[in-house]
C-alpha cells in the first residue's frame, strides 16, 4: 500500500515533494488545510453578498477587464469561462511526472485557506493526482506572470469535462474518464477559476524537478570528477584543507573536503607526480562545482518557499476581512534563481567537457584517444565532440530569459517575468548535463583501466565496479551510441 501524504498548511520542501512522486504516495488534506479552505470561501460567500464594491476577478472581468463588472448570476459562468479562454498552451507536452508535481503543488497552495476555493474544487485536484488522472499540458504559453495562465488551465479544464488526460496508459477525453469514475464535472462558485488559474505551479514543478535532480548530478559528478582525476594522474594538494578554508565559500570547503574523502587510500593518488600542477579543469573543482554547490542550495531555499505559499490572486484572509489584488502570483523570485542554476549546471558541464577532454588526449601516459592501437582505432575522438555538441547547445540556453518582458492583456500586465522559459530551459540544461556527465564517467572509467594495476580508493572503485556491470571496457571500436545511453541512465539511476 502507498504511504498517504498529509496536506497541511505547513512548509513543503523540495525532498518532500520530489519523494512524494517518486515513491508513488497518495495525499489527503488534513483537518487544519480542511478548516482554513472552508472557512475561506465561507468568509468569500459572505463578503460578495454584502460588498457594494467590485472585487476584482470575483465580481469583474480579468486583467484589463478589471473595470466591467459581472451580474450575480453569471459568476459562475465567468469562471468556467476563465479557463476555457486561457487554455491556450501549445508546443511540446510536458512530462506527466511534472504535470503530476504541478497538481501536488497547486493542491499545497490551495490548503492555506487564502484563495476561496470550494472543498469539492480541491478534493477533486486530490482525486486527479491519487488516481494518476494527469492532465495533458502543454510547454509553451505563460509568460510567468499572472501566474502561469495558459498550462494551469489546461491542467484544470479536465476537472469542468473537457481537454485530455492521460490514464491508465492512454491519451484520452477527460468527459470519459470522469464518466467512469461516475465524477460529475465541476461547476466553479466565484473566483475559483481565478484561483486555479493563477500561480506558479508550472514553473515551481519544473523548478522543483531542475534542482532535485541538479542536486542527484552534483553528488555524482563528484564522484566522476575524483575517477577522472585519478585516471588522469592528477594531485591531490589542490583539495587540501588550508587552501580552501582560507577563501571561505562553503560549497568550496565541502567539495574539497569531499574529494580528499572520496580519494582516500588510492595508490594513484599517493604515487609521486612528475608534474608540478593540473590544468584547471582538475585543480579547480573545489572552486567551480563548489560554486554550483552553493548555487543549488540557495535555488532550493528560493523554491522551499515558493512551493509553502499561495500564489493566486486575489488573495483572501478572513480573520482580517481584507481582499486584496496584488502581485504573489508573479514568477521573478523563482524565475532569476531557475535561470541561475541553468548557468550552474552548464558550468558543472563545461568542466566535465573540458576532463573528458584531456583524459583522451594523449597525455601523462595515457593512449590517444583511450584505445590501445589508435589509428586503426578512434575510440573516444567523438564522444568528445557529442559532449562538446551538448555543451554548445546548454551555454545557448543561459540567456537569461528572467530579463525579458513583453506587455499583455492591454498594458494592464505590463512587465512579467518569463518564469515559464526559465524553467523549461532549466530542465532541458539538466537533461544536458547528466548526459555530458555520462560521457566522462565513459571516458574515466575507461582510462582508469589503462593505469592498472594500480588501484584508486575503495570509493571510486566501488563506482567503477558498478559501471563496468552495465558498460563495458573498449578493446576497438565499437557503435558508442548505446554505451553512452547506458552510461547516462547509470549517472542518473544508480545508487551505491
Amino acid at each position: 500500500m502507498n504511504d498517504i501524504h498529509k496536506i497541511t498548511p505547513g512548509r513543503l520542501t523540495v525532498d518532500t515533494a520530489c519523494r512524494i512522486i517518486e515513491n508513488g504516495c497518495k495525499i489527503e488534506l488534513g483537518e487544519e488545510a480542511v478548516r482554513l479552505i472552508t472557512n475561506c470561501r465561507e468568509y468569500l460567500d459572505r463578503k460578495i453578498e454584502q460588498c457594494t464594491e467590485p472585487l476584482y476577478g470575483i465580481t469583474t472581468g480579468f486583467g484589463s477587464l478589471c473595470n466591467i463588472s459581472i451580474n450575480a448570476d453569471d459568476l459562475s459562468t465567468l469562471q468556467s469561462n476563465l479557463v476555457k479562454s486561457h487554455a491556450c498552451g501549445v508546443g511540446e507536452l510536458v512530462d506527466p511526472k511534472i504535470i503530476k508535481m504541478m497538481l501536488l503543488l497547486k493542491v499545497q497552495s490551495l490548503s492555506y485557506g487564502n484563495s476561496g476555493v470550494q472543498l469539492s474544487t480541491v478534493q477533486r485536484l486530490v482525486d486527479f493526482f491519487n488516481n494518476d488522472i494527469i492532465p495533458v499540458v502543454y510547454s509553451q504559453g505563460s509568460l510567468g506572470a499572472s501566474g502561469d495562465l495558459a498550462p494551469l488551465a489546461n491542467m484544470c479544464l479536465p476537472l469542468l469535462g473537457l481537454g485530455e488526460v492521460y490514464y491508465e496508459g492512454h491519451r484520452r477525453d477527460a468527459s470519459a474518464v470522469l464518466g467512469e469514475k461516475g465524477w460529475e464535472p465541476l461547476t466553479l462558485m466565484s473566483k475559483e477559476g481565478l484561483a486555479l488559474l493563477n500561480g506558479t505551479q508550472f514553473m515551481s514543478a519544473h523548478g522543483v524537478w531542475g534542482v532535485y535532480r541538479a542536486r542527484r548530478l552534483f553528488e555524482r559528478g563528484l564522484e566522476i570528477a575524483a575517477m577522472s582525476l585519478d585516471a588522469f594522474d592528477g594531485r591531490i594538494e589542490p583539495f587540501g584543507p588550508q587552501v580552501n578554508e582560507v577563501r571561505h565559500h562553503p560549497g568550496q570547503i565541502e567539495v574539497a573536503a569531499r574529494m580528499r574523502g572520496l580519494l582516500e587510500g588510492s595508490q594513484l593518488i599517493a604515487m609521486h607526480k612528475q608534474h608540478v600542477q593540473d590544468p584547471y579543469s582538475f585543480r579547480c573543482i573545489p572552486q567551480v562545482h563548489g560554486a554550483v554547490l552553493d548555487t543549488i542550495n540557495y535555488v532550493t531555499a528560493v523554491l522551499d518557499d515558493e512551493i509553502s505559499s499561495p500564489t493566486d490572486n486575489p488573495t483572501i484572509f478572513p480573520d482580517d476581512d481584507i481582499i486584496v489584488s496584488a502581485g504573489n502570483f508573479h514568477g521573478e523570485p523563482i524565475a532569476m534563481p531557475m535561470d541561475f542554476l541553468a548557468v550552474a549546471m552548464t558550468e558543472l558541464s563545461n568542466i566535465s567537457e573540458r576532463r573528458i577532454y584531456k583524459l583522451i588526449g594523449a597525455q601523462r601516459g595515457l593512449p590517444s584517444f583511450l584505445v590501445a592501437k589508435p589509428g586503426l582505432n578512434s575510440g573516444f575522438m567523438i564522444a568528445q565532440y557529442a559532449a562538446a555538441s551538448i555543451l554548445n547547445q546548454s551555454k545557448g540556453l543561459c540567456w537569461p530569459t528572467s530579463c525579458d518582458s513583453i506587455p499583455s492583456s492591454q498594458g494592464q500586465e505590463d512587465h512579467v517575468s518569463m518564469g515559464s522559459n526559465s524553467a523549461t530551459k532549466l530542465i532541458r540544461v539538466v537533461d544536458n548535463t547528466a548526459r555530458i556527465l555520462g560521457i566522462e564517467l565513459f571516458t574515466a572509467a575507461q582510462a582508469l583501466d589503462f593505469r592498472r594495476p594500480a588501484r584508486s580508493s575503495a570509493r571510486v572503485e566501488e563506482l567503477h565496479t558498478a559501471y563496468r556491470r552495465l558498460v563495458p571496457f573498449i578493446g576497438v571500436d565499437t557503435v558508442m551510441s548505446p554505451l553512452i545511453e547506458k552510461s547516462v541512465k547509470f549517472v542518473e539511476e544508480c545508487t551505491l
